[in-house]
């Protein structure tokens, strides 16, 4: 139906345009009535009717006056059918030449409003097909002209063409609104044209359905874009229960930008989809700090000690707080997954230094909450998070219990920590009351491996680390890992690589640097 909006100064004169016609006979609904100029003009902006019906004279703001104001105004203003009385008829025929409309001679006749409302309600339709047939061409060419730029096309012949159609300067400063919203894609379209009517050719739609434009800086700075963002959001949240994100790019110079601009917006996109929320955003407001990497990295190291301490109590607001600082800058949640991993690789090694099951722990968590490589979603892989660490702190809780009167467990931890010092088996025994004999053959039962080789494996595997990715000498080397003597350091390197240390060095620079 076609919306008519009725203006007049006199009340009876509204009701009887009411009660007189049968509007959806002729395709029409009276959408408002106003008795001033002013209203009527406020309302013509809001309600955007296809016609107004106005008496001439009205206080403040003429009939004339009123239409001369909305064709100035309006990207697509109303027809206007002239109410007018006998001694205003020659005045108002004069104005209708002027202003190809219609007019009416009170009082009026119920056969010539008709037959009026006939002949325009066709005329308004088929102006109506027209544009919706050209509006759609428009879409149909920029939205193919956009999308390849997006997609990386950068001749400078499609620049051009681009820069034609969307009626732009080559080099104007751009800045593209990307919009996601459940419904039809059509229905967006007329909304988006109406926050942003001056650019009705710069709309496009990706692959994913969602729907962009692309603004000149010059008529859409950054506070008007965000102003309309805001209300379109408003608008669309309002009649929908889905989620809707706005998101908005910084602005850059020249059609060869638009890819650009799109991936901006489709990076917050995706980042808060990820974390399952709505709202309009900014990419200049959430451009990625420099150290986020770093502040996610404590963030997740403060998650494990909470874990290894068993402080359950913590742990629901740290898994809160570790996820937060890999979604809240610009990058996809899959960038954040390295934190996640290396979480599983620690919680993993400690389990197992703790003789505990690292690979059956997992699988338990795994078949039961899924793995990182299944995650979509910020709440998914939050809840995932929470119950790795859960589970883990209670499996420690329960080895630490365990271990506790296994002396032999201490044993093998202290190793591991002093491995760098003077070591002898004898030394460890009286330290743990223990006789040596015993001692050893505990040790080997639960390394595998004798009391010596266990502790120059230990040695021996720092020291590759350090020959790796430090610059120090072979002898400072052999000393920092428990070896005084450097001779007897490089004979045990060898026996154990089969090689001498300095060329396991250069082999490492040699696979680094290829």
């Amino acid at each position: 139906m076609m919306n008519v909006l009725l203006v007049d100064d006199e009340p009876w004169v509204i009701e009887g345009l009411r009660t007189m016609v049968n509007w959806k006979d002729y395709g029409f609904q009276v959408c408002g009535e106003a008795s001033n100029g002013p209203d009527a003009f406020r309302m013509i902006q809001e309600l955007e009717p296809e016609l107004v019906l106005t008496d001439i004279n009205m206080p403040v703001i003429s009939g004339l006056e009123l239409i001369e104001r909305s064709n100035r105004v309006m990207a697509r203003p109303p027809k206007f059918i002239i109410l007018s009385g006998y001694d205003n008829f020659n005045y108002a025929l004069t104005a209708m030449h002027q202003r190809v409309t219609e007019y009416l001679l009170k009082p009026i006749d119920e056969e010539e409003i008709e037959a009026v409302l006939f002949r325009l309600g066709e005329r308004i339709v088929e102006e109506l097909e027209t544009e919706q047939s050209q509006s759609r061409m428009h879409f149909l060419l920029a939205n193919n002209l956009l999308n390849r730029l997006i997609q990386g096309e950068d001749s400078e012949q499609l620049m051009h063409q681009t820069a034609h159609a969307l009626l732009l300067p080559e080099d104007a400063l751009l800045r593209c609104v990307l919009i996601e919203a459940s419904g039809d894609t059509s229905d967006l379209r007329s909304r988006v044209r109406k926050y942003f009517a001056e650019t009705p050719g710069r709309i496009f739609e990706d692959s994913a359905g969602r729907l962009g434009i692309i603004l000149p800086d010059d008529k859409f700075p950054f506070c008007r874009v965000q102003e309309l963002a805001v209300r379109l959001y408003n608008e669309l949240t309002d009649e929908s229960n889905g989620t809707v994100i706005v998101t908005v790019s910084s602005a850059l110079q020249g059609i060869g930008s638009v890819r650009e601009l799109y991936v901006q917006a489709l990076e917050i996109n995706k980042c808060k989809r990820c974390q399952g929320r709505d709202g309009v955003y900014n990419y200049r407001d959430l451009r990625q700090d420099g150290n986020s990497g770093n502040y996610a990295k404590e963030k997740f190291k403060q998650l494990l000690e909470l874990v290894m301490t068993a402080q359950t109590g913590k742990i629901h607001s740290a898994v809160e707080d570790a996820l937060a600082s890999i979604t809240e800058g610009l990058p996809d949640l899959k960038h954040g997954m390295a934190h996640v991993a290396d979480l599983e690789l620690n919680l993993c090694r400690r389990i197992g230094e703790m003789n505990g099951e690292p690979d059956a722990f997992m699988k338990k968590v795994q078949d039961e909450y899924g793995n990182t490589g299944s995650f979509e979603t910020y709440s998914s892989l939050k809840k995932y998070v929470l119950e790795l660490c859960l589970e883990a702190a209670n499996d420690l809780a329960r080895l630490e219990e365990k271990n506790e009167n296994n002396t032999i467990f201490h044993v093998i931890q202290y190793v591991d920590r002093e491995y760098r010092g003077k070591l002898q088996l004898q030394d460890l025994a009286k330290m743990f009351h223990m006789n040596s004999t015993y001692l050893g053959q505990l040790f080997k039962k639960e390394t595998g491996k004798p009391f010596n080789d266990y502790l120059n494996e230990k040695r021996i595997e720092e020291a590759k680390r350090l020959l790796k990715r430090t610059q120090m000498k072979i002898s400072e080397i052999a000393l920092q890992v428990g070896y005084p003597n450097t001779d007897y350091f490089i004979s045990k390197f060898k026996c154990k690589t089969g090689m001498l240390p300095s060329v396991y060095k250069q082999e490492s620079k040699r696979k680094t640097a290829g």
